[in-house]
């Protein structure tokens, strides 16, 4: 398999704190990985420099090779890069169908000329948009809450509004900061099957998650950051029978 993401000795510092210390590694395309670690370890951190949202005091980021350190977010999701949140962000007002088209948006380039005057590249975008809200609103399956205020929709529907926000602008690498935060057991097996199926469209999946059983049976490698620092980088099991890990991650990866 050929590599998609590379992080090459990443460091982040706010102030006197080092968030993320020369983090180092990377992702194959088509695979998953879990990266792991107790609260404060520097995962979501990770996440934001990856995708843009910040820029890193040191290292390297690259996308199939391409050097995008310190490219501006909207620049990375251009080049393939999708995410979610840990709070999950939707425009709670509007129907589900209008945020899905929102994240499209930034894959069309009609501007408000196109617009008033009804243009062919209007008129061509706005059926592109549509067509792509369906086949996302299908996979995720959420047809039932199309014209649902987003916000009205039980959380578990919104989680997966929010991965189908992310693959709106069909993405190579999806980041997804814990997608199955605060659902229960029955709906956190459906959003898995979800990814599972984002995976089988070839799309490289990077996963920020505290429910070790799910990790386990998703995955196929785990990254464990504790205090900003990779302290482990391997298959899920001989991951969790590392002995850093277990007193780091306080025994919640013995598996």
């Amino acid at each position: 398999m050929s590599v998609i993401l590379e992080v090459d000795g990443v460091t982040k510092r706010f102030g006197g704190l080092v968030a993320v210390n020369k983090v180092d590694f990377a992702v194959e395309e088509g695979s998953i990985l879990g990266l792991i670690g107790p609260n404060g370890a520097g995962k979501s951190t990770l996440f934001n420099l990856i995708g843009g949202t910040i820029k890193p005091d040191e290292g390297r980021i690259r996308l199939d090779g391409k050097d995008v350190t310190g490219w501006p977010a909207h620049r990375v999701a251009r080049e393939g890069v999708g995410r979610t949140f840990q709070t999950t962000a939707l425009f709670e007002e509007l129907p589900v169908y209008l945020n899905l088209a929102i994240g499209y948006r930034m894959r069309t380039k009609t501007n408000l000329f196109d617009a008033l005057l009804r243009t062919p590249r209007a008129r061509r975008e706005q059926k592109e948009i549509t067509q792509r809200v369906i086949e996302v609103l299908t996979f995720v399956g959420l047809g039932e809450y199309f014209d649902r205020p987003a916000g009205s929709i039980p959380q578990e529907a919104q989680k997966r509004l929010a991965i189908g926000i992310a693959l709106m602008g069909r993405p190579r690498l999806l980041l997804l900061d814990e997608p199955t935060g605060g659902v229960g057991p029955e709906e956190t097996g459906r959003i898995i099957d979800l990814i599972r199926r984002v995976r089988e469209l070839g799309i490289t999946v990077c996963i920020i998650e505290h429910k070790m059983k799910m990790v386990m049976g998703l995955v196929d490698r785990l990254v464990v950051l504790n205090f900003g620092v990779k302290i482990a980088d391997g298959p899920p099991q001989e991951v969790c029978s590392d002995p850093s890990v277990i007193e780091a991650y306080l025994g919640e990866c013995i598996a």
